[in-house]
């Protein structure tokens, strides 16, 4: 169980990339991009080929997310510049993106089990610092350490690097051009009437939200192993669900903290699936339908909860007035 926890913990953290470039789409940009489900394959498609050809990891999987943001891009030039709906220029980048991520990859699927990726590379220098050893002390000096992961390396490196592109995301979007992204979501009438370039904002938005789902494929085949061309299959239901759960659970008030939001849901979500997986009637296949239950939960859940204490204050508000009327008439009554 303990184990199971860690290994959400860890896949969790690499989603959180994935659903902080949704997150830039769905909430500041409001654009509805299914793109996700591809750039997602294409990411880890550029990083594996790369890997298996003797790149260096590190560039492979920097190179991982710039193919995303070209994507994402392209996504945006096709609503921009072609005119296509919002959604039918999403639908259509992830269908080509599915022959191209074959092209890419070669095959359908790539294994890394015997490859140099990026978590074997700190690895290396990981176990000559004896790093676990060192987080493994208080555990020990606690008595719990059969509480402790297998291992700190992923947790520990995903740590800091998801740490950092949060704060590159919330300076990003207190600058000029953040701002201009965020009137360009909240009401394009508006940042058009200011003279903002509104249609270069949403290809910048759509290229940074895919560049960061790019680069979490990246991270994800090559901690999985293997890269498969179905891999972001329903991937933007999962980025939606860590989003909602993320701000249900923590708060949307300030740029920081909906971020920081959103990066716990990723976690969460990953939480409340290998939880339900361990449900005995539960099986691995079962994963997609648990998700779409969980997004309508999120949904739905939070505007029954608002209804419920909005019915609650009327019921009260009444009482009170009713109170209030029944002993304005009574002192009515004994001053005739």
């Amino acid at each position: 169980m303990v184990e199971a926890l860690y290994g959400a913990l860890e896949s969790g953290l690499i989603y959180a990339l994935m659903a902080l470039g949704v997150y830039l789409t769905f909430r500041v940009l409001d654009f509805p991009d299914l793109t996700v489900d591809g750039s997602f394959v294409t990411g880890g498609a550029v990083s594996a080929i790369m890997i298996v050809n003797g790149s260096d990891p590190f560039l492979a999987t920097v190179l991982g997310g710039v193919a995303g943001f070209l994507a994402g891009c392209i996504t945006g030039l096709l609503h921009t510049k072609g005119n296509i709906n919002p959604l039918l220029s999403g639908i259509l980048m992830m269908t080509g993106l599915y022959s191209v991520n074959l092209r890419i990859m070669g095959q359908a699927n790539i294994p890394l089990l015997n490859e140099s990726t990026v978590f074997s590379v700190i690895g290396s220098w990981w176990t000559n610092v004896k790093a676990d050893e060192i987080l493994l002390k208080p555990f020990t000096a606690l008595g719990i350490d059969h509480y402790a992961p297998d291992g700190f390396l992923v947790i520990i490196s995903m740590l800091i690097i998801v740490i950092l592109i949060k704060l590159l995301t919330d300076w990003l979007l207190q600058t000029e051009a953040g701002l201009a992204l965020r009137a360009t979501g909240d009401n394009i009438r508006m940042a058009r009437s200011l003279s903002a370039n509104t249609n270069r904002y949403i290809v910048m938005g759509l290229g940074l939200s895919n560049g960061l789902v790019g680069l979490s494929g990246a991270l994800i085949v090559q901690y999985n192993g293997f890269s498969d061309v179905n891999l972001g299959v329903g991937m933007i239901v999962v980025g939606l669900a860590s989003v909602i759960i993320g701000e249900g659970l923590f708060g949307t008030k300030k740029i920081a903290r909906t971020t920081l939001a959103v990066i716990l849901g990723a976690i969460a979500y990953r939480i409340i699936i290998a939880l339900a997986l361990r449900v005995d009637f539960v099986d691995a296949s079962d994963m997609k339908l648990i998700t779409s239950v969980i997004v309508i939960g999120a949904l739905v859940l939070p505007h029954w909860w608002k209804q419920t204490k909005e019915n609650n204050r009327r019921k009260s508000k009444r009482k009170r007035l009713k109170e209030n009327l029944g002993a304005n008439e009574h002192a009515s009554t004994k001053s005739d």
